[in-house]
């Protein structure tokens, strides 16, 4: 049984008088160690277990308007990390004992420039492990440069095991920031796909200095499909943010901004309808992505077409992302774009049918001493 740990923070008054010495700074970007010290326990933490595995899902960033502030995650797609204490690594320190999956090769085993080893390394300097020195596992789920978080489900996967280990000491901000950490070494500083994976659900990012997450609670009640057809094209996230507009002029900005606001009002009120419709009226990021992947916007026309609510571009790409209220209309809606892909782009493509996860990254594994 999967098994979510986080506990929401205890709320802190502050009295007027002290209200102003005491808020607390804004957290540099450029400098994420500095409220460790905060953090570390008194007592060097022990380990609860002798070894765990977490499991962090798939993300779809942006959906459209909502770039580099909003994402969701994916259920029955992800990355799983194994965390155990290993006595012959030096305490305080992580080793990657293996990584599998398929294409893995262009992945570094040296912790340093690894995604799931930053996010391990930075939980560690949180927590204050000093005693006992760790191994991790990767299995990677998710294909890379997918436009499907890849990088940031191995983040994910990586700070909730460590902090798994140890008790689950640390909360949702302080998980993201790990992984906000290797996001920043990786593709960037955004936390659009790390929040959700972590989180699980709908996220909205308010502000990322301090770090302010908002969880969008889509209806229980309310069936959603997200199909999802990648084609055999490699996006990498630093080329696909390379040919972003430095600057836009006030009628973008105001349409992309009210329709993101809309794509929020839909996500609350369940609305399928007006959530597809906003999630396909980007005119800032996707003209400009669109074009650098073959066939992509026949793609988005022959999902609309074939019953979708909206569709756009999963994240950097090259994934393309539809909606609908129905399984089997999207098995049918995925059938079209796969064609699409190889008639429009000449590209091979898979197609997946998958909901909403609610959950986010958690344990799934656990041995005790």
């Amino acid at each position: 049984m999967a098994i979510c740990f986080f506990s929401a923070p205890k709320p802190i008054t502050i009295s007027p008088s002290t209200q102003a010495a005491s808020a607390p700074k804004p957290l540099s970007r450029c400098n994420l160690s500095l409220p460790y010290k905060t953090l570390v326990t008194k007592a060097d933490p022990e380990p609860i277990y002798s070894s765990v595995k977490a499991f962090a899902p798939a993300t779809i960033a942006n959906l459209g308007p909502g770039f580099d502030f909003l994402g969701c995650a994916v259920d029955g797609l992800g990355d799983f990390v194994s965390i155990s204490v290993d006595p012959h690594v030096r305490p305080g320190e992580i080793s990657i004992s293996g990584i599998y999956g398929d294409n893995v090769k262009k992945l570094s085993k040296n912790p340093l420039y690894n995604c799931a080893g930053i996010a391990a390394i930075e939980v560690m300097k949180m927590l204050g492990v000093r005693s006992v020195g760790l191994s991790l596992s990767l299995e990677k789920g998710l294909p890379l440069g997918s436009g499907l978080g890849s990088s940031a489900a191995s983040a994910a996967a990586a700070a909730v095991a460590v902090n798994g280990i140890f008790g689950n000491k640390l909360g949702v901000d302080e998980l993201v920031l790990a992984g906000l950490k290797s996001e920043e070494k990786v593709s960037g500083y955004h936390a659009d796909n790390v929040s959700p994976s972590i989180m699980g659900g709908f996220v909205l990012i308010r502000s990322y200095e301090p770090l302010d997450l908002i969880p969008l609670k889509f209806p229980m009640e309310k069936n959603l499909f997200f199909v999802l057809v990648s084609p055999d094209f490699e996006a990498p996230t630093k080329k696909m943010r390379a040919a972003l507009p430095a600057e836009i002029g006030m009628p973008h900005h105001v349409w992309n901004s009210s329709q993101a606001g809309a794509l929020v009002a839909s996500v609350l009120q369940g609305d399928l309808v007006g959530l597809g419709k906003a999630m396909s009226s980007d005119i800032i990021v996707e003209p400009r992505r669109a074009p650098l992947i073959p066939g992509m916007e026949a793609v988005k026309k022959a999902a609309i077409e074939a019953g979708a609510f909206g569709c756009t571009i999963s994240g950097a790409g090259p994934t393309a992302v539809a909606v609908t209220d129905s399984e089997q209309r999207g098995n049918e809606i995925g059938k079209q774009m796969v064609e699409a892909f190889l008639k429009g782009g000449n590209l091979k493509a898979c197609s997946y049918v998958k909901q909403l996860d609610r959950v986010g990254a958690r344990l799934v594994n656990s041995i005790h001493y």
